[in-house]
């Protein structure tokens, strides 16, 4: 594994091609970096590959429209407490609390670093989709020549790297791999943080007789399609958005009825209305 680590290193250490048909990106980077192979450093601009596209209300006093805000309550007096003046409170098992300051706590913080570390390198798909938390984009900082080196190489090795970063006073732990030839980072969760299957229980149940086994085959081939991310929107955002637009221009909203199809009772019923359904919208 440190083998591979090292080869990496010395291939991006002798790049010295130009590189072309990378972009650089129009967004703004959200952090810098560089990645750390070996000896070998590639510097890096970090970019959100998603959005945040939910709709965000204020919220106002019913009496006059006031924009109201929260603040901290004492419950027993009432009184507005400054977050200065604030405790951290860990409460544990045997209901005790653990009283700990802000200045403890931002001692255990980890050392600011803009160094990406590359670990080891795995084969992709080895880590599973319970562990991706975040992506992100990597843009080139300064160095196109190592930047496209490093797509390069890591499109050609087959393998993702695991990777170790701090970013604004958080340890992360990530993947990085090639997506359509550009390099992105995957940050992971933690192993705490990923629920074992072993806790959940097995499926278990009669098993499915020869004719609803076809049929669900059938079913399965009629719905079978490539994913286009395109067709699926936040249709809830989409109507909230509609509603603005329409109370805007000072016109009403017309709730439709909600569906009232009764749910088949068993399997072949259920599977029978679905084949029905499915060939009636082509």
């Amino acid at each position: 594994m440190h083998r591979q680590v090292d080869e990496l290193g010395a291939a991006l250490r002798g790049v010295r091609r130009r590189a072309r048909g990378y972009f650089l990106m129009a967004a703004r980077a959200i952090w810098k970096g560089r990645i750390r192979c070996a000896d070998a450093d590639i510097p890096v601009k970090l970019y959100s590959a998603i959005e945040d596209r939910a709709v965000h209300f204020r919220l106002l006093h019913k009496t006059d429209k006031t924009p109201v805000k929260q603040a901290l309550i004492n419950p027993e007096t009432e009184v507005v407490v400054p977050f200065g003046d604030t405790w951290r409170a860990y409460s544990t098992g045997e209901g005790q609390q653990v009283l700990l300051t802000t200045e403890e706590l931002d001692d255990l913080k980890p050392e600011p670093s803009r160094d990406i570390q590359v670990l080891k390198f795995l084969p992709l798909q080895a880590i599973d989709h319970r562990w991706y938390d975040r992506p992100y984009y990597l843009g080139p900082d300064d160095s196109m020549d190592r930047y496209a080196a490093l797509a390069q190489l890591l499109s050609s090795s087959g393998r993702e790297a695991l990777v170790h970063w701090v970013m604004r006073n958080k340890e992360y732990y990530g993947a990085l791999s090639v997506f359509r030839g550009y390099p992105m980072l995957m940050s992971l969760r933690h192993t705490e943080q990923v629920v074992s299957v072993d806790e959940l229980q097995a499926p278990a149940g009669k098993p499915l007789d020869e004719k609803e086994l076809a049929m669900a085959r059938q079913l399965i081939g009629m719905l079978e399609a490539d994913f286009s991310p395109e067709e699926y929107h936040d249709e809830y955002r989409e109507r909230v958005l509609e509603l603005v637009e329409k109370k805007q221009r000072g016109g009403g909203v017309e709730r439709p009825p909600p569906s009232q199809k009764p749910a088949p009772d068993d399997l072949i019923h259920a599977l029978e209305a679905s084949l029905k359904e499915v060939r009636a919208h082509g």
